[in-house]
């Protein structure tokens, strides 16, 4: 199948490995983060860390856009669904997302109208389907996601849909990166990344990152190959003492990104003052709402949501998991009290989480062994 398997042969894999292992020096410690949630369960998917010498660690950052939705705007969510005549439209990965006030699941159980959606165009359709129910689409994601969001937006005005609206939670990649660099509990040699991000962004925005901080990128596919091809440029820039902006996924990502799929942002969402992340606190210019000219689609504006903050909980060490300072088999209640089955935090739900990629895979240790 092409792209594919030509990026699962591992007699390739062997080859980049040892050009990997030739490229680190067996004198220091090499800690490289893989932002996207995609790479963290493609690394242990296919063993890709077994093909790194001992010397390469692996971190995982806060690219996961479920992880990252603090607890206080899940309860704003499910504050919405209770209202009169609502139906909350949502992806299925966040239904047993925890807030304060229980997950959207708690919510449905206790007679809430929620329902699983595979798009926005899906919650746009329940719109049309129940003309006497007011229908919120739950919005989250990065810049992957937001384009759907930034179309089914304009679909509605376009038609005229006054039962519909946006509950906006799209997160922005690179503030999170530049929160991540700014953290004093962490250093990085260099970043794998976001692969579907960059389909929209494109490559340039991340120029900060070699121009501010002086550590290289590159942006990776998701096939084992793509990843560890991406640390071998990685690599070969650190040997070289350069720090670039690479594009490892050339098929799927131009450098200059997605203009159409921009200038839909552009035209129906801006950026938030400030925005809560769960782990990495409030940053400034980091999400996104709606526009005022579709302000009749807003859920913010059309509802009272309580915006209240909820700490997480003390047993949950997410926000490490999410600013690569812990690695997930080192907290305290993984694989105990928490599991996907009963997940204390959004790291163990989604299946872009960290903490989910080790449950699942087995990777209960540096070793792999349980």
């Amino acid at each position: 199948m092409r792209f594919v398997d030509e990026y699962r042969d591992a007699r390739d894999a062997r080859a980049v490995s040892a050009r990997i292992a030739e490229l680190a020096d067996p004198g220091r410690r090499y800690a490289l983060m893989e932002v996207c949630g995609g790479h963290t369960h493609a690394i242990y998917r296919h063993g890709v860390e077994d093909y790194l010498p001992a010397n390469l660690e692996l971190v995982h950052g806060p690219g996961c856009p479920v992880c990252v939705i603090p607890m206080g705007r899940v309860d704003d969510a499910i504050h919405i669904a209770r209202q009169p005549d609502v139906l909350l439209a949502t992806f299925g990965d966040l239904m047993r997302v925890p807030g304060g006030d229980g997950s959207f699941l708690d919510a449905k159980a206790a007679g809430a109208d929620i329902r699983v959606v595979y798009s926005p165009m899906d919650a746009l359709r329940l719109a049309r389907e129940n003309p006497g129910r007011h229908v919120v689409f739950m919005a989250v994601g990065f810049e992957t996601t937001a384009p759907s969001t930034a179309l089914t937006l304009r679909r509605a005005a376009a038609e005229g849909v006054r039962n519909f609206s946006v509950f906006c939670n799209h997160v922005l990649i690179v503030p999170a990166i530049r929160a991540v660099l700014d953290s004093p509990d962490l250093r990085l040699d260099g970043f794998v990344g976001p692969g579907h991000v960059s389909t929209v962004i494109g490559c340039r925005p991340y120029g900060f990152v070699a121009r501010d901080y002086g550590l290289p990128l590159v942006v990776s596919g998701f096939e084992p190959l793509d990843v560890l091809q991406s640390i071998r440029m990685l690599m070969e820039q650190i040997a070289e003492r350069r720090s670039e902006v690479g594009n490892q996924y050339t098929r799927a990502v131009p450098w200059e990104g997605n203009r159409r799929a921009m200038a839909a942002l552009a035209d129906t969402m801006e950026l938030r003052p400030h925005f809560e992340w769960r782990g990495l606190g409030f940053i400034a210019r980091s999400a996104l709402r709606i526009t005022e000219r579709y302000a009749a689609f807003d859920a913010e504006r059309i509802f009272q949501v309580p915006g209240v903050r909820v700490p997480d909980p003390s047993a949950c060490q997410c926000g490490e998991v999410l600013k690569g300072v812990l690695k997930p088999w080192e907290c305290k209640v993984f694989g105990t009290a928490c599991t996907p089955e009963t997940p204390i935090g959004t790291c163990m739900v989604s299946p872009e989480g960290a903490c989910a990629a080790y449950y699942n895979y087995g990777r209960f240790n540096r070793t792999g062994t349980p």
